[in-house]
This record gives C-alpha cells, structure tokens and sequence, in this order.
C-alpha cells in the first residue's frame, strides 16, 4: 500500500509543504508527485494533473489507494487516524485541543502576512520584507500574534518544538517559519531559536533543500520580481 502526495513547487507551495513535512519527519512513507505551477486556469497541466484526483484541482491531495483526501488539515487528520503509533497530534487531550487551535487560525488567519509575503523560500527577500514591515500595520499584527503564541507553548512545553515532541502544529507553521527567514521579518531571539530548530528537522531541511535546487523562476509567482 503506497500512499501518493500531490504537490506544487517546493520553494512557492506552502499548503503543500505542510503535509510534506509531516511525512517526511514523521517517517510514513509515500510517493511525492509534483506538478509544477504553470498557470492555474483549467486547460493548465498543472489543473490537467488533478482532475483524476481532486475535485477543486488544487494541492495537496493525498491518495490512499483509490482514496483522495484534499486539503492540508484534512490531510493531517486522515494520516493521525491512520498511524497512531506516530503521535502525529499532542498525547494531552488538552494540548490536542490547543493544537487543533492554532492550526485552524493558521488555516483561516494571517491573510497580511500571506499576502503580502508568498512563500519563496531560495530568495532573499530582505529589501520586500523592510518595506513590508514599514507599511503594514496588519503585517505586523500577524507577527505579533505569531509571535505570542509562540512564545507561549515554547515556555508552557519547554521546546524544542511547540508541544515538546514534533507534531502536526509545527509542520502547520513551517511555511511561516520560511516567510519570517525569506523576507527578513524582526522577530525575537526565541523566535529565531525555534524557527533554526524547525529548519534543521531532517524532515524540513529536505523540503528546504529541494526548493533550492528547483532553480524554477516563475513569473506570476514572483510579482515582486522582474528577473531571478
């Protein structure tokens, strides 16, 4: 039985590299199929890729078999059912509750930061995110949310992940952690120390790692920059 997860880019796709992540880290074996973000209108190859598999054609979709489960948190929820033994959710009930918490306001919040910095993590995007931080007020309250709740189960858990143990909260904020590095966000020294923590995961490095080598400059994904 071999489950199959359909991505985008790795430097761009941050809803993709959560599920990834998880994966990855969590050692639970799969078949990574990537399609490249060539355009998302309906005659793209991109959307072509997922019509057998989705039925609103984005990533990531994960095929059990026959069986597709998209969207992230869904995702997340189908593989702690299926592997238990991984632990992929907090032991607690009450940090399982806390969990579910933050990874739903990550799915339906932050929509500045997102916004105004897409994921891109082989750029350096210092300059956009000075300009960004002097601006935008919402930006910077994003961050500051981030940044307290953060800080919060990092004290409560005593790291070096939020809940102590890997879980599926840190593979929610992974793509934020990039956004914070890329574009150069000022965040306190905890912050900093969880985000390399994060980064250094074999299971991160490796996302972080391939995007690297991806050397897949795409225009419409990169508004902020005319050339490479």
């Amino acid at each position: 039985m071999t489950l199959r997860l359909f991505i985008g880019n790795k430097n761009y796709s941050s809803w993709s590299m959560r599920p990834w992540v998880l994966l990855k880290q969590s050692d639970i074996a799969f078949t990574e199929v990537m399609l490249r973000f060539d355009g998302f209108s309906q005659d793209s190859a991109f959307k072509k890729g997922l019509e057998k598999v989705s039925p609103i054609g984005k990533v990531p979709v994960l095929m059990d078999e026959e069986f597709s489960v998209w969207d992230s948190l869904a995702i997340a929820e189908y593989l702690a059912e299926k592997f238990p033994e991984k632990n992929l959710w907090p032991k607690s009930i009450k940090d399982r509750a806390r969990a579910r918490s933050i990874c739903a306001e990550m799915h339906n919040g932050f929509a500045a930061l997102r916004s105004a910095c897409p994921m891109n993590i082989e750029a350096d995007l210092s300059h956009i995110g000075q300009i960004v931080w002097r601006d935008q007020a919402a930006v910077r309250a994003d961050i500051a949310r981030i940044t307290q709740m953060w800080s919060e189960l990092l004290n409560a858990h005593q790291g070096p992940m939020l809940f102590g143990d890997f879980s599926i909260a840190d593979a929610f904020y992974a793509p934020v952690a990039m956004r914070i590095q890329s574009y150069a966000l000022p965040v306190a020294p905890q912050i900093e120390a969880y985000i390399k923590r994060l980064s250094a995961l074999p299971g991160v490095k490796a996302w972080i790692d391939q995007a690297h080598l991806e050397s897949d400059f795409i225009a419409f994904q990169e508004p902020y920059r005319a050339t490479p």
